[in-house]
């Protein structure tokens, strides 16, 4: 009983503030979410609306289509950061001179803001000014522009996420395949055991916990991109790169339709613990199909 008690005791401060940074904001924008609050409509303060804000979501167009593009944003993001951050875990794990330079610089991005991230990027893509657009040009002839080509703009926001998460992916798969036992590869390539079968029957189902939280956190940053889309595209052109964060955020604070916009980040939370939900059963059965 004492052993518990001072295990709760030094829970409790942390229990604390996860209360007030997060599940008392969470309570409020749960409460929020019933009513209609807009701070230029006739009546300004809170007014009972039940279900109503809901409602509207199932036959908004532009919520949806705002989410319809965050998951196959993320998709792309996620797939392409975890074989290009795979294949550099592997190569960090050979020794060549100025391995230690390269992880350096690798992992430069990390330490950069979201924001910073996204105005940078802006300035290298601007036509007239940015060295992208001029280079494609004299090159190639390509007519590179970003605030015309919705296409240019979502391999642009791409290119930016995946430059920015891969060194994450990269020492997160690199921890996980450090600290793999060194018999079994070896006892495998022993009996005659190729490369793939190495990394299929062995590679893949050892460092499955690690890939299965590297594949969560990441799902869940590219479902909540804002900062760097905001800077670099602002949604553009039109709204054909407007993401779920980025539509909830224009809604709360442009529009102040607060109770609509708290309507509206419950479901993407739903819609994100959902989806996660079932990445993690279809992983864990293909990870039982592999062992099996």
């Amino acid at each position: 009983m004492k052993s518990t008690r001072t295990g709760w005791g030094l829970l409790a401060p942390t229990l604390i503030i996860l209360a007030f940074v997060g599940v008392l904001p969470f309570l409020y924008v749960f409460y929020i979410g019933f009513f209609d609050w807009t701070m230029f409509a006739a009546k300004t303060g809170l007014v009972f609306a039940g279900v109503n804000n809901y409602r509207r979501l199932v036959f908004d167009n532009d919520f949806l289509a705002a989410l319809a593009r965050t998951v196959q944003f993320a998709a792309w993001a996620v797939v392409s950061e975890l074989i290009l951050g795979f294949l550099l875990a592997q190569l960090l794990l050979r020794n060549f001179r100025g391995r230690s330079i390269f992880r350096t610089i690798h992992a430069l991005p990390l330490v950069v803001a979201p924001i910073a991230v996204g105005a940078t990027w802006r300035l290298f893509t601007i036509p007239g000014f940015g060295p992208l657009p001029y280079y494609l040009d004299k090159w190639f002839g390509f007519d590179y522009n970003i605030s015309r080509y919705p296409s240019h703009a979502f391999a642009t926001i791409l290119l930016m996420d995946i430059w920015h998460w891969t060194p994450f992916v990269t020492l997160t798969l690199l921890a996980g395949l450090t600290a793999l036992p060194r018999e079994p590869f070896e006892q495998a390539l022993v009996d005659g055991a190729n490369r793939l079968q190495v990394f299929r029957y062995l590679t893949l189902p050892m460092i499955q916990p690690i890939l299965l939280t590297t594949v969560f956190i990441r799902i869940m940053d590219a479902l909540r991109i804002v900062d760097e889309v905001w800077m670099l595209t602002g949604g553009g052109p039109g709204t054909s790169n407007r993401y779920v964060g980025l539509h909830i955020w224009l809604i709360v604070f442009p529009k102040t339709d607060y109770g609509y916009g708290a309507a509206m980040s419950l479901l993407t939370l739903y819609f994100t613990i959902v989806l996660s939900w079932l990445l993690f059963i279809a992983i864990a059965q293909a990870g039982r199909q592999t062992t099996a």
